[in-house]
């Protein structure tokens, strides 16, 4: 007989993700990376995902959950065909997209309530990757504002990257005027995921930096959030064989994002191009005629910043690893896999002196002021100039990451937690 509260028995899980884009955006990467550590541990995992759908390793199972893939890449914000709705949640998330409301969280998780009521048997915990909407109180059977929502009543546990109310945040800052408007439509559906976050149960973050945001944004009991530091693949994040290539600099950053500060790296690396010999590769999809593509004009780098996207994770840890400066530009990050990627790589990096980047590169990395262009590109000269120091900061990287960031890790601390919800199964959620 099963018993799911055993401490040794494996446990049927449920690991849901309302999108999990494969090789960028943090939450597909951590969907492959987690089941395939739970699996070999020797869990059942499977795996519930929205559009982009994860690329899973062997050991953990796939169920599509598919949306109307409404922000595809090749045709985003499209209108669907008549014959593409099925029901009446279709309806509202092409309503909610056609008002500038993001639905995906939202019609995602009534899709997995609806999915998972009719397999309450099958799970004996829930993972919500960073869905944090509605139809999560009905999976974990809790209530909002005194009314209970109809649902299954399974444990579940939340991660939260970091709180999108900080992206929210940042982004209404460099909006002007009326373009405000749309930013805080757009943003709406945060103050859905600080009310379900509040009443969910268990909150694994992955710093100390991303569990004061969801304290103070989410206001979320501080007896619920456990800090779990994510892990890197060292599999494939590792230095090589090959010499790195003479005054590379390579960053992965969505280009039109300005949390992740590409327009800040462009900035600095128009200084420094004009003083030394070095080439910028962004790990990044440039939209045509958007603020990042002009900006690129206005400085005169047109041809100069190669641009790479849709790349394997292999061809992306040959890149980082082929180059002699990496960077992490942002204005603010919960974790950031990439700067863990980079460390692991041995790529001497700069990153920006915000969020958790400080508690996660300790002294493995040069920091700056977020956002200060003058000061990235000292920091850039500097370690193009001075072998000695990349050298030094290239293995503490990776005595750091061999101490700290292992996926292994992170599955056992996971399921310690899984176990712990379960445990408290009474309770609501």
């Amino acid at each position: 007989m099963h018993t799911a509260d055993a401490t040794d028995d494996p446990l049927r899980v449920a690991l849901i993700s309302y999108r999990s884009k494969p090789h960028c955006g943090g939450q597909g990467i951590f969907v492959r990376h987690l089941s395939r550590e739970l699996a070999a541990l020797g869990h059942h995992v499977e795996v519930i995902s929205g559009q982009p759908y994860p690329e899973l390793e062997p050991g953990p199972v796939l169920s599509e959950l598919p949306s109307l893939d409404l922000y595809r890449d090749d045709d985003p914000f499209r209108t669907p065909h008549l014959r593409e709705y099925r029901d009446w949640i279709d309806v509202l998330e092409v309503a909610m997209m056609w008002t500038a409301a993001f639905p995906e969280p939202l019609t995602f998780s009534l899709r997995a309530l609806r999915a998972l009521r009719e397999r309450r048997g099958d799970f004996d915990v829930v993972h919500d990757n960073q869905v944090l909407a509605y139809g999560n109180l009905g999976i974990c059977g809790t209530s909002i504002g005194g009314i209970r929502i109809r649902g299954i009543g399974l444990p579940m546990v939340t991660s939260i990257h970091h709180p999108i109310s900080v992206d929210r945040r940042i982004e209404l800052q460099a909006a002007h005027g009326l373009s405000k408007i749309p930013k805080w439509r757009w943003y709406s559906f945060v103050r859905m995921q600080g009310r379900v976050a509040r009443r969910s149960g268990i909150v694994m973050t992955g710093s100390e930096s991303s569990k004061a945001d969801i304290l103070r944004d989410f206001r979320v009991p501080e007896s619920n959030v456990k800090v779990v530091p994510l892990g890197v693949d060292t599999r494939l994040f590792h230095p090589r064989p090959e010499p790195r290539v003479p005054g590379k600099i390579v960053a992965v950053a969505s280009a039109d994002s300005p949390v992740k500060g590409v327009a800040t790296l462009l900035r600095a690396f128009a200084k420094l191009a004009v003083e030394r010999d070095v080439s910028l590769t962004l790990v990044s999809k440039l939209v045509p005629e958007g603020p990042t593509e002009r900006l690129l004009g206005e400085l005169s780098l047109a041809g100069k910043v190669q641009f790479v996207s849709g790349i394997s994770d292999e061809e992306l840890a040959v890149l980082v690893a082929s180059a002699e400066i990496a960077v992490v530009p942002s204005l603010y990050e919960g974790f950031s896999l990439p700067a863990v990627e980079h460390m692991a790589s041995g790529t001497p990096l700069v990153a920006s002196r915000t969020g958790a980047l400080p508690e996660v590169t300790g002294d493995a990395a040069v920091l700056v002021t977020p956002g200060d262009p003058e000061e990235l590109a000292a920091a850039l000269r500097t370690l193009h100039d001075s072998l000695a120091l990349r050298e030094r900061l290239s293995q503490a990287a990776l005595d750091r990451v061999a101490q700290r960031f292992a996926w292994t890790a992170v599955a056992r601390a996971t399921v310690a937690e899984y176990r712990r919800a379960i445990a408290a199964k009474a309770a609501p959620c």
